[in-house]
Parts: structure tokens; C-alpha cells; sequence
């Protein structure tokens, strides 16, 4: 069922795209549009992981470098039985991480300095665990093709905007203008709705990959009060890799209050708490966790 709804809504953006397409060009604007979607398409598979990684200045580490965190990942991967991942680290003081790559062979996960200092071991296991199972759902890939089918309806509305479209569609010069407004916001509305659903999954199976519910609970309401308070200037450049972030990154100035590609904190983080509840009774659950660090609460920074 989950496949199938988010196969639905890539549908949806889809058609949109090949609306708009119409609009501007009729029949033959469509089967452009539709030959630019698989263009762009193409390349994003290919080359997404990069192109957002650069954006944000990422830097690869090797256990040599950062032997505590990318051991922690390391240790993470297995319990998720996936290949280990390519890490990097952000230079930025706000706390957040995502998670790229086309498949869980070829997949990066990127944690900022911001979170390393800030959060506990624990802390970082949840939030690691959490873009692992990003990698294991295959949503890395959903989400950087909604993101470019997103983006080019944008780019597409605005010149049926600015040009008035194709005069013989049905609905003439007004409907092409309507569809110029309409677009990006249903875009959007579906960006959305894969993306809440994309992190719902990823906190329960997080939860499920580092073994304690309550440690990506705590986290996200660290990563919720540091996004709100510390500003990520690569993320504000490039607001459309907002989605790809554990907490959305442009909290600072609030330019997600109508429409946000995640869903409340507060409410993934009662989640996370109900299923620690439920949880609680499992006896397996302590042998099958990371290792803590005993409750102390420093040295903080896990990779060493």
C-alpha cells in the first residue's frame, strides 16, 4: 500500500507536469515536456547525490578521520543489513542530517557539525538510524525526482504565465494562466504529501535500526529547537533540498509556514514515544540496542 501511494502521487506530479506542457504548447508541448521529464529524470538518478551534496559543501570522512561516527554508521548499517554508506559532514552549527543516492548501494548519508557537537551518541544513532532506513525505503530516490518534476512545473507555469500558452487548448489564454498559478501549488501539495509520509516510515524504522524509540525522540526535538534558532545558509540558497533534511532546515525564517515538506515534530515525536510504550514490554529490546554511552551525557562530538 505504501508503494502504491506514493506510485500514485508520482503519477499525479507527472500528469501535472504534462498539463502544463499542453498548456504552453499543446500536443506537441506535451511530448516536449514529457521528453524534458525524462531527461531530467535521467540525470537526477545519476547525478542527485552529488549536485546536493556540493550544495552543501559536504565533505567525505573515513573512520581514520572520524572513527567514533563513522563507526557508529558503520554499526548502524549492519543491523539495517545494508551496505555501508559514503559519510560526510557539513561545516554548519545547525543541527540536521539527510540522507542521498540513487540506491542503497550507491547511498551518502551527511551529518552537519552542528549535530555532532550538539547531540549525545545516542542522540546521533537515532538520527543516523533514521536516514538509513531513508536508504533502505529507497525514499532518497522518490524524493529527488519529486524535487525535479517539482521544480520544472515551476519552470514551465512560468511561461505559460509570461507567454499565455497555447490559444487553441480548450480552456484559451485564462485557463492557461490558471494552470500557471494551479500547478506549483498542487506540485507542492504532493511534494508534501510523499515527503510527511517519507518521514513517518523512516522514524518508525529508525527506531526499529537503533534499537530505542525514545533516542530519536529526544534528538528531534534538539533538532527542531537548533533548526529554529541557527540558520543553515547553504540550505536557505538552495531551499529545494529543504525536504532531504531530518527537520526542515529553513525553520529560521519561517519560510515553510503554509506549506512544509515535514511533518510537526511534535507529532513524530509522539509517535516515536507510543511505539517506545508499546515497546517496553519486549525483553529483546535492550540486548538488540547500540551500546550507550553509560548516560553521561559528554564528551559530546562522536567522531572523536
Amino acid at each position: 500500500m505504501s508503494f502504491m501511494r506514493v506510485a500514485v502521487l508520482l503519477a499525479v506530479m507527472t500528469g501535472l507536469f504534462l498539463t502544463v506542457g499542453y498548456m504552453i504548447g499543446g500536443a506537441g508541448g506535451m511530448m516536449i515536456a514529457l521528453l524534458v521529464a525524462l531527461g531530467m529524470n535521467f540525470f537526477a538518478y545519476w547525478n542527485s547525490d552529488k549536485m546536493v551534496l556540493s550544495m552543501h559543501g559536504a565533505r567525505q570522512v573515513s573512520e581514520r578521520e572520524a572513527p567514533q561516527f563513522v563507526g557508529l554508521v558503520r554499526e548502524l548499517a549492519a543491523r539495517a543489513d545494508l551496505p555501508m554508506p559514503r559519510v560526510f559532514i557539513i561545516d554548519t552549527p545547525q543541527p540536521n542530517a539527510f540522507a542521498t543516492g540513487r540506491n542503497p548501494a550507491n547511498a551518502a548519508v551527511a551529518a552537519t557539525t552542528g549535530l555532532l557537537n550538539m547531540m549525545t551518541r545516542e542522540q546521533v544513532a537515532g538520527v543516523m538510524a533514521h536516514e538509513l532506513a531513508h536508504v533502505k525505503n529507497r525514499d532518497t530516490l522518490t524524493m529527488t525526482v519529486t524535487a525535479t518534476i517539482a521544480g520544472a512545473i515551476g519552470m514551465l507555469a512560468n511561461f505559460a504565465f509570461f507567454f499565455g500558452g497555447n490559444r487553441d487548448n480548450p480552456l484559451g489564454v485564462v485557463g492557461a494562466l490558471l494552470v500557471a498559478i494551479l500547478a506549483p501549488i498542487a506540485a507542492m501539495i504532493v511534494q508534501m504529501a510523499i515527503s510527511r509520509h517519507n518521514e513517518y516510515n523512516a522514524d518508525a524504522e529508525g527506531a526499529r535500526i537503533c534499537g530505542n524509540p525514545l533516542w530519536l525522540a529526544d534528538a528531534l526535538e534538539r533538532l527542531e529547537q537548533g533548526s529554529r534558532r541557527i540558520d543553515n545558509h547553504a540550505a536557505e540558497r538552495n531551499p529545494a533540498t529543504a525536504h532531504l533534511f531530518i527537520v526542515n532546515p529553513l525553520h529560521a525564517h519561517k519560510h515553510d509556514s503554509l506549506f512544509s515538506t515535514h511533518p510537526a515534530t511534535a507529532n513524530r515525536v509522539r509517535a516515536l514515544r507510543d511505539l517506545a510504550t508499546g515497546a517496553a514490554g519486549d525483553t529483546r529490546a535492550g540486548a538488540s540496542r547500540i551500546p550507550s554511552s553509560g548516560g553521561q551525557r559528554r564528551p559530546r562530538g562522536p567522531w572523536g
